[in-house]
Order: C-alpha cells, then sequence, then structure tokens
C-alpha cells in the first residue's frame, strides 16, 4: 500500500467537476426548470382555460370545477410534456442565449459599462433563442393545447368525453388528421409569440440585473441604495418582474394563437389571427360590436393567473440558475 487513496474507476471527479464547468447553461437550464415547470404548471392549466371559455368565470371557480370534474390529475394533464421536452427546450434556448452574448463579448460589441448596452444584447440573444427554438417547441406546445383543453374541444365537436386521451392519443389523432404539417398547426403565431417575447424577457432581465448591481462579467455586486435587497433575492425579483411584464405586453398574441389553435384542433373553420383578434374585442356580431374596453378584459383574462404563474415559474427559474451556477463556479480545479 503506497497510503493513496484508490481511484473509484466509475466516478472520476475531476472530470465529473469538468463536464459541469464545460456544460455549465445546460446543467444549470434543466435543473432550475424541472423545479419552475412543476410549480407553475397548474396555475398554466387554469390560464389556458380561461383563454378559451366563452363566459366570465372566476379563477377560484374554475378550479373548483376543475378539481370537482377531473380532480387533482385535472391540473396535471399533459405535464410530462413540459417537464420532460420544455426543460429540454429551455435548456437549449438558455445556451444559444450564452452563447450568444459570448459571441458579442468575444467580438467588443456592445460591451460598455451601461444598461443599453446590457438591455440590447439581453435582447438580441433572446429575439435569436426564442427564433431558433420555436422550431423545436412548436409540436410539444400544441400538444400541451389539446391535452389541457380536451373537454372544451369535445364540447364544439358536440361530444361527450367521459375518459380523455392520453398524451400518444392526443399525438397519433393530430397527425392522423392533418399529418406532420398538423402538429405545426399555429405555427407562425407560436414564432413571433416565442421570438419577441423571449426578446423582451432577457432584455428586461439583463438591464433589471445591470440596475441591481450586476457586472459585465455576471459577477452581482451590492444592490443600489434604492432598492436595499439582499443580494440572494435579486434573481428571483428579476426573473419575476421580467416575466410578468414582458409576458403582459404579449399576452394578447398567447391568446389569440390559443383560439386559432383550438378552433383547428376543433375542426372547425379557420379564421386567420385579425379576424380572430377583432372577434375577440369586437364580438361576433359586426352590427352589435361590444366596447372596446370589454373586449380587452376578456382579451387580458387570466392574466392575473399568468401574473402569478410568471412570479413563481420565472422567480424560481432564476434563482436555481443563479444557485446551480454559482455551485459549479465554486467547484475545485
Amino acid at each position: 500500500m503506497d497510503g493513496k487513496r484508490p481511484t473509484n474507476l466509475l466516478y472520476d471527479k475531476a472530470a465529473y467537476h469538468d463536464f459541469l464547468r464545460r456544460n455549465k447553461a445546460v446543467v444549470c437550464a434543466l435543473s432550475a426548470s424541472y423545479i419552475s415547470t412543476f410549480a407553475g404548471y397548474p396555475l398554466d392549466s387554469l390560464k389556458s382555460r380561461l383563454q378559451t371559455t366563452k363566459t366570465p368565470i372566476t379563477v377560484p371557480r374554475l378550479a373548483a370545477i376543475v378539481y370537482r370534474e377531473e380532480g387533482v390529475v385535472g391540473f396535471y394533464r399533459g405535464l410530462w410534456i413540459p417537464l420532460m421536452t420544455i426543460s429540454f427546450v429551455r435548456a437549449a434556448s438558455f445556451t444559444i442565449y450564452t452563447r450568444t452574448k459570448e459571441y458579442f463579448r468575444d467580438h467588443h460589441t456592445l460591451q460598455r459599462d451601461s444598461i443599453i448596452d446590457a438591455s440590447l444584447v439581453g435582447g438580441v440573444s433572446g429575439a435569436m433563442s426564442g427564433a431558433l427554438i420555436s422550431f423545436g417547441s412548436a409540436p410539444f406546445e400544441l400538444v400541451k393545447v389539446r391535452r389541457q383543453l380536451e373537454y372544451a374541444i369535445a364540447q364544439s365537436k358536440g361530444l361527450q368525453l367521459l375518459k380523455p386521451p392520453g398524451t400518444m392519443e392526443a399525438v397519433k389523432d393530430i397527425f392522423r388528421t392533418n399529418g406532420v404539417a398538423g402538429l405545426y398547426t399555429g405555427f407562425p403565431l407560436h414564432f413571433v409569440r416565442d421570438t419577441m417575447g423571449t426578446a423582451l424577457y432577457f432584455l428586461e432581465y439583463d438591464g433589471m440585473r445591470h440596475l441591481l448591481g450586476r457586472d459585465r462579467s455576471g459577477e452581482q455586486g451590492p444592490t443600489p441604495a434604492w432598492l436595499p435587497i439582499h443580494p440572494s433575492i435579486v434573481p428571483f425579483f428579476c426573473g419575476s418582474l421580467s416575466g410578468v411584464t414582458s409576458w403582459a405586453l404579449i399576452y394578447p398574441l398567447d391568446v389569440v394563437k390559443t383560439k386559432v389553435q383550438q378552433r383547428a384542433l376543433a375542426g372547425e373553420k379557420y379564421r386567420g389571427p385579425w379576424e380572430t383578434f377583432h372577434r375577440l374585442i369586437r364580438g361576433p356580431d359586426p352590427a352589435n360590436p361590444k366596447p372596446f374596453l370589454a373586449g380587452m378584459a376578456r382579451i387580458y383574462r387570466g392574466l392575473g393567473v399568468s401574473a402569478v404563474r410568471s412570479i413563481t415559474t420565472h422567480g424560481l427559474l432564476w434563482t436555481f440558475f443563479d444557485l446551480v451556477s454559482n455551485y459549479i463556479d465554486r467547484l475545485p480545479e
């Protein structure tokens, strides 16, 4: 015996640490996404139902109806799709976002110590990420919408749904009806929503992080005197605020997308985005249009629950992203 600790051939700590450092963005995004997606999914399910219901209903009443008719499972219907796929999509999104920011840094572009440069780099990186990822995320989101609105779609077809089909049955039904193209129903709206929404989201997040003391190298300094919060709370605060505000701006487009997809999945006559938006705002009767403010209130139905979901999801996402990131940074060489 030479006194050295025996090497574990199945676990090389140095190699493991090196792997974590080389894949930092993916590891951080996956870890944070699993937790935040699970926490926010029931609210996302309620949001989809509120967007498509024809009669006004409060969130507590809708939640009570879902629980009575479908049980707790109703709130998590279709969960495994975003949990197992959107999490990987989000990991790819963060990787593209991070690599794009590194490109700007390596080419010394928009690197001044100013909120404008920090925000622009975040916005451009977010737009690149949202645009590229939308091609992979669109089919998964369509199936998620289908699973969340099973009962509403069956009702529009005049059917009574005793037991909703599973996820694979839903995929097969979409494929059987419209082929591969069916999985991209409403894709132009999905593409625009993801590109604009992700650009706004990262633009706001990076801008707020800069305001609250993070330098261009990524190190968090002390927070300013006008907002004396603990540095550990900064990711949750910035993630929540950027998630809520960017979602509020893009919310009307998401409502139109969901309505267009619901009609297509139900086999109803196609209505374009502008016609769908106009009918949501002014109602179906041109001779008796609804007041504009009443129409806008309908468009933003469900925004409250979406705001709570965004606070929960994006706050936790960035909190755990930073926690895992700091853990990897502290690993021994």
